[in-house]
């Protein structure tokens, strides 16, 4: 009764935002242009801020080169929508755009974040507990001021769109008409435009959203640039060698894949704070000039596990298999545990295991674990794996949650909240900077707790293994230095701590009696610059994987054995 009754009166009909009657039909053009306008000025205020800040608008030239510019923007957005401009798309095409420029707005706003392909790609693949970490009132507020108010307006416009062919000529003139006036606006200030794109490069990410709508066109045509069908092999002459000592043990390698950490953050590598006891009680060797391959998790976690350098990585024409294809290969037992988002792709052909979704009412709350849960059950875990591997060896590799952020205030239980008081929102822009680095700092020593105790494990092992443990992070982060946060600038421009990272060993006596290998030799060389294209032939090296892949010039342990 109540279903005929809202179908009855018409209720159901009612658009959301009721177009007013008794008045011509807008033409489509005003509401290109104005949509235009309020893109190019409202929604790209985290680039005026940035030109306001370096000192370029501060003259009558530099007012005339904002002026221009802000044409340049308004002017591209318009022709990309007179491609959209009909009925059926046009208006919807516009609330796409909105979105993005809102949210895109209030991120670069709020985190001094750019926006690139690589960027993209993180977002893409980000899961639902760190769009949680991501949401924020503030976030709201911009999409309801930048967004979803003009919206209401746009969607209330009758509009005049006229025949199709008149519609076809139209748009046409729209877009040739737009290109003209960019064209000559550029011309106009090209002297000052060509300068400040030259020497302040992360200006081109700000340009709201235009950033984001070509870094998806990049991303869409990856496969035209490379074969993404495949994952072509790698490693397959992999073998083991023989062990240079002793070799009545296996070997029990654990490789912790850090998150978000910073090397200007440990206390073992010379911070100010003590971030590190546990650590610094172990017989270990921190490498203290240490580098990233990228600074955020989708472009760095591949990239180290690649046996191609950085370089080579990211203008690789196929995909490749990884480091944990070729272990597997040479005969060892390999297990991943995943205590974040997932491998990126690594670790589709071994065993794997998620572990941030258990629910351990001691270390799990929320949707999430603390990277502790990774070692509940390890033992069961690699028992399970094929006996005639373990006997040549075994890998474990722990994907921590670590410091991600903005929520670091979640990465640490309670015991280890020593630096207060912290920031306990996501929304860093709203904390003191000093909360901001204390919450991050709270994470740091959590992490050295949790490192400390998969040694105090690997301890244990030592009756039927020789173990050992390489802890390396993805990529670093930005603490609110220079108005900046989080990661994922783009690698030419980002700052120097989100891209030098923590590299950690430790090697127990019996590791180092089968390898040859010592702590001892290893620290004199905690000095020298190393990069993750070191990774993959130094865990081959520990290992004692024989292959052509290898290459002792990128083994950091090879004038040690």
């Amino acid at each position: 009764m109540s279903l005929k009754l809202f179908h009855t009166t018409g209720f159901a009909t009612q658009p959301l935002a009721p177009v007013p009657t008794g008045r011509a039909g807008l033409r489509p053009l005003w509401l290109m242009v104005l949509t235009s306008l309020w893109v190019a000025t409202a929604c790209n205020l985290a680039l005026w801020r940035a030109l306001h800040q370096l000192h370029t608008l501060d003259t009558p030239r530099g007012l005339l080169f904002g002026a221009g510019f802000g044409i340049m923007i308004a002017a591209l957005t318009c022709a990309l929508l007179s491609l959209l401009a009909w009925r059926w798309t046009l208006k919807p095409a516009i609330t796409l755009l909105l979105l993005a420029a809102a949210s895109g707005s209030h991120f670069m706003w709020a985190y001094g974040a750019v926006i690139d392909s690589s960027m993209m790609v993180n977002v893409m693949q980000t899961d639902a507990r760190e769009v949680r970490d991501l949401l924020s009132w503030q976030l709201l507020a911009s999409v309801l001021v930048l967004a979803v108010a003009p919206l209401i307006w746009v969607w209330r416009q009758p509009l005049a769109y006229g025949g199709g062919w008149r519609r076809l000529i139209s748009n046409f003139s729209i877009f040739i008409a737009s290109f003209v006036l960019l064209a000559g606006v550029t011309a106009i200030i090209y002297k000052d435009f060509s300068s400040v794109m030259r020497n302040h490069t992360q200006v081109r990410y700000l340009i709201n959203p235009l950033n984001s709508l070509y870094s998806l066109g990049v991303i869409a045509t990856k496969p035209l640039r490379r074969d993404t069908s495949v994952r072509l092999p790698i490693g397959q002459d992999a073998r083991l060698g023989a062990p240079r000592g002793d070799a009545s043990r296996p070997p029990l390698l654990v490789l912790v894949l850090g998150e978000t950490a910073r090397s200007a953050s440990f206390g073992i590598n010379g911070y100010d704070r003590p971030t590190t006891p546990a650590l610094a009680k172990q017989n270990i060797v921190s490498f203290q000039n240490a580098w990233s391959c990228g600074t955020n998790t989708a472009a760095s976690v591949p990239c180290m596990f690649a046996h191609l350098d950085k370089e080579g990585y990211e203008s690789r024409r196929s995909e490749f298999e990884s480091l944990i294809d070729v272990l597997a290969r040479a005969g060892l037992a390999v297990l991943w545990i995943d205590n974040q988002s997932g491998c990126k792709g690594v670790c589709e052909r071994v065993a794997n295991v998620i572990t941030s979704t258990l629910k351990d009412p001691e270390l799990c709350a929320d949707g999430e674990c603390f990277d502790e849960i990774m070692l509940r059950g390890i033992d069961q875990r690699m028992a399970a794996l094929p006996a005639e591997r373990r006997a040549r060896g075994v890998v474990v590799v722990m994907h921590q949650m670590g410091s991600h952020g903005p929520a670091y205030f979640r990465r640490s239980p309670a015991a280890f909240k020593k630096f207060m008081p912290e920031c306990a929102t996501n929304a860093l822009q709203n904390c003191p900077r000093e909360q901001v680095v204390n919450a991050y700092d709270n994470t740091i020593l959590y992490t050295d707790h949790f490192l400390s105790s998969v040694i105090d494990w690997l301890k244990t092992q030592e009756k039927s293994t020789a173990p050992a443990l390489m802890y390396v992070s993805d990529h670093g982060e930005s603490l609110g230095e220079n108005n900046i946060y989080l990661h994922s600038l783009p690698y030419a421009i980002a700052p120097d701590v989100q891209k030098q990272v923590p590299w950690i060993t430790w090697f127990s006596a019996r590791f180092e009696q089968r390898t040859g290998i010592t702590t001892a030799c290893l620290k004199q060389r905690a000095a020298t610059r190393i990069t993750h294209d070191h990774y993959f032939h130094s865990v081959l090296g520990l290992l004692g994987v024989q292959t052509d892949l290898y290459d002792p010039a990128r083994d950091i342990t090879a004038h040690c054995g």
